[in-house]
């Protein structure tokens, strides 16, 4: 009994957690998960602030200081590739990430049915910034994870504009706006100062995460399937900024791109 009561002792510290699903991959999909997961996610957020280590060129010159604000980077239509650029921008406490579902799917394999966990998460700021992922994987803390840096390198410029006079701040959408994916359809209609977001509970959550405080909508189609539903609503948000209306007529004069001002800091060895 002596000699076994060590081995016993010794398959956790192993990582053999849960029998023979310790083995393979089942270890790493549970010790994520389950184990360390959650402690390991909350402690990293002040860590990575410092460790952060960019492989891209344009996350090296964030983490410099060479560009100033997100709206710097949209202005150029350069691709962000790092959720960390996101959280050096809006991190802190004004940027809310809110899980919409978790839904299971599955897999027929010949040994059965693979099942895994299918993550819809918006994150926002409430202020004209909103992105909105989608991540699969076998456990839910892993696919919630992988959800949020999906929504994090997804988030786009939300513009407002005003109902009826232009006094005060934007308060809902500039123009009637529509989005599709699937058999869901959802239009976005502006609404005086006020009325708040009427609408279903989804494409309020996004409306108020985006930083709009009014607007009717309209939606049709199978709105219950909530995957679809979310990403037709936030399709018709993104769609504000692809309608050139007067205000944008201007001609703007338009910068180097902080690619190419930037080009002797680049070239220098990381």
């Amino acid at each position: 009994p002596t000699r076994h009561t060590p081995m016993a002792d010794a398959a956790p510290a192993g990582g053999d957690r849960g029998g023979f699903r310790g083995r393979g991959r089942g270890d790493r999909g549970r010790g994520r998960g389950r184990g360390r997961g959650r402690g390991r996610g909350r402690g990293r957020d002040g860590d990575d602030k410092e460790a952060w280590n960019p492989v891209t060129k344009l996350g090296r010159l964030v983490k410099e200081g060479k560009i100033k604000s997100i709206e710097h980077i949209y202005l150029h239509s350069m691709r962000i590739k790092e959720a960390e650029i996101i959280d050096h921008f809006l991190g802190g406490e004004s940027l809310k990430d809110e899980v919409l579902k978790i839904m299971p799917v599955q897999k027929q394999t010949t040994a059965g049915q693979r099942t895994r966990f299918k993550a819809f998460v918006a994150i926002g700021d409430g202020a004209g910034h909103l992105g909105l992922g989608v991540k699969c994987s076998k456990e839910v803390a892993t696919a919630i994870r992988g959800a949020i840096i999906q929504a994090k390198l997804a988030v786009i410029p939300v513009r407002r504009g005003y109902w009826g006079i232009k006094m005060g701040e934007p308060h809902t959408v500039p123009c009637k706006l529509k989005g599709k994916c699937g058999s869901s359809r959802i239009r976005l209609i502006p609404a005086p100062r006020g009325t708040g977001i009427v609408g279903a509970p989804v494409p309020k959550k996004l409306l108020s995460m985006a930083g709009v405080d009014d607007c009717y909508t309209s939606s049709s189609g199978q709105t219950a399937t909530l995957g679809n539903f979310a990403k037709a609503c936030f399709m018709a948000i993104t769609n504000a900024y692809k309608f050139l209306s007067p205000d944008l007529w201007p001609e703007q004069e338009f910068t180097k791109s902080p690619l190419q001002e930037h080009t002797d800091f680049l070239a220098k060895a990381k």
